[in-house]
């Protein structure tokens, strides 16, 4: 089984953005923490950050006969979107979106997802564990489907 992990802007500066809300972890921390956790249980996985939404939607379209799901962290694309969403749409691969923080208890801008539509399921606010939730959420969807 392979998963890609995708991640949008501004979390390449996870560690030290607003730790408060995302937490003191680097982007290459969990990283590695996902890459132990998938070995354990024999998922290849491979990840790609980008700040920019049309290089999301290549990496999105090329996962297609390449990946078996899509852990999708849109960042702040998530709410603006309809690129990301439509070639999730299109490509047909199962996706979980993810966040660190829990976007439904934050500005109001951030609790709506226009990718979450585009998805089997949406994880929200356990901080890195959202990650492995999502790696979880994933595998099992992939082995029962």
């Amino acid at each position: 089984m392979k998963i890609l992990v995708l991640n949008g802007p501004n979390l390449n500066l996870l560690g030290t953005r607003e730790p408060d809300k995302y937490g003191t972890q680097t982007l290459a921390d969990i990283e590695n923490f996902i890459k132990n956790e998938a070995s354990k249980i024999n998922v290849e996985i491979d990840f790609y950050q980008s700040n920019i939404e049309g290089e999301l939607v290549n990496k999105i379209q090329e996962a297609k006969g390449n990946f078996d799901g899509i852990i999708l962290n849109p960042a702040a694309y998530t709410h603006t979107s309809v690129a990301i969403r439509d070639a999730l749409l299109a490509v047909n691969i199962p996706t979980v979106e993810i966040h660190l923080s829990n976007i439904h208890t934050r500005e109001d801008f951030r609790k709506v997802s226009l990718t979450a539509p585009a998805c089997i399921g949406q994880i929200t606010g356990f901080g890195t564990n959202s990650y492995k939730l999502g790696l979880i959420a994933i595998t099992d969807y992939l082995l029962k489907n």
